[in-house]
């Protein structure tokens, strides 16, 4: 009888420590929503917005594309060439 209270208390200890373990990642998963959301809402003043060069691919600050046809190039040569034909 000893033995079996012994292993219920344990087992039932366990499931204590795991809930209590899972409770702690859920909230530090919800701060880590929270502190995405608030980064989204005000990015860092020194940020800025990523555009695509349409022929090339590469990701630049807006402030260095070139704007042109209503697309974005990352410099004149990809502007003159057009956008890359798809494969």
């Amino acid at each position: 009888m000893g033995k079996t209270l012994f292993w219920i208390a344990v087992f039932f200890g366990v499931l204590l420590v795991s809930r209590y373990l899972s409770h702690q990642a859920a909230k530090k998963r919800f701060r880590g929503e929270q502190d995405a959301q608030a980064f989204q809402k005000n990015p860092l003043p020194g940020s800025e917005a990523m555009v695509r060069c349409a022929h090339c691919n590469v990701y630049l600050p807006r402030s260095e594309a070139l704007l042109s046809q209503g697309e974005t190039w990352c410099g004149e040569a990809h502007a003159q060439l057009g956008p890359r034909q798809s494969r």
